[in-house]
């Protein structure tokens, strides 16, 4: 499918690539950007070609927040009656993994984007930030909860009362990002990390990034628990069966994805 404001495509690995299209707007999250982003992923998520997602902007931006001027005018109302809230929700009910492979700009609501992502790969000029406060409001997508769980509360605090932003080495060593690369490598390197895990048993890499995902909402009782369902439903599928005989016969697994 074509699209006004995002570039697609799937690699011969099974990874389905999107890199956000509004250079001259710094990539900024507009509602038809949004849009079009919900079908794209809703398209790859349902696609058995692809194991894996990785999102991208470009080297100077992956996306530099919101876009100010279709929000400035609107009510409470229009915040309420409207679905932008909706469009972004859909990279949370994603059931497989995807990557962001962030450079350059990365602020606001292109920074929530980035944490709603299972991994973060950043080239080394990437900026981590929520200046929303600079507008007279706060992170309205996830960057107040997300990015407090990540980097603590105190950090987090400074980041949202003051524009306080990180350096991809800062973000690196707080946990937020996986691995800093050069600018020229980094979303290469993000495309090999998202090929591993397209190469994975599907079911497995599904519900492992569920059994993750749901650890910063369970305590570690009930997430111990739903670990464990999810563990022995894999013993009813073909890949357990496969995987287990291809590990004792020291052969390389062929996945079915069921």
């Amino acid at each position: 499918m074509a699209y006004e404001y995002l570039i697609t495509e799937i690699t011969e690995q099974r990874v389905g690539l999107i890199r956000l299209n509004r250079p001259k707007a710094l990539n900024a999250l507009s509602p038809e950007l949004m849009a079009e982003l919900g079908e794209a992923l809703m398209a790859f998520d349902a696609d058995p070609n692809v194991g894996c997602l990785v999102l991208t902007g470009n080297e100077r931006a992956f996306a530099a927040g919101a876009d100010i001027k279709a929000m400035a005018q609107a009510t409470t109302v229009d915040m309420l009656n409207n679905d932008l809230i909706a469009r972004w929700e859909t990279i949370n009910h994603l059931q497989k993994p995807i990557v962001a492979a962030v450079s350059g700009f990365c602020l606001g609501g292109g920074c929530e984007l980035a944490m709603a992502c299972d991994i973060i790969v950043a080239s080394e000029s990437a900026v981590f930030g929520q200046p929303e406060i600079n507008l007279g409001i706060i992170p309205g997508f996830g960057g107040t909860q997300r990015l407090t769980r990540t980097v603590g509360k105190y950090l987090a605090m400074e980041m949202v009362l003051t524009d306080r932003r990180l350096t991809a080495q800062e973000a690196l060593a707080l946990g937020l990002v996986n691995h800093v690369y050069p600018v020229e490598t980094y979303l290469d390197e993000a495309l090999k990390l998202a090929a591993r895990i397209a190469a994975q048993a599907p079911l497995a890499v599904r519900l492992a990034k569920e059994a993750v995902r749901k650890a910063l909402e369970l305590s570690l009782s009930e997430g111990l628990t739903f670990e464990r369902r999810l563990f022995q439903m894999l013993f009813a599928s073909a890949d357990q069966k496969e995987g287990m005989a291809a590990f004792i016969e020291k052969r390389k697994p062929q996945w079915q994805g069921r």
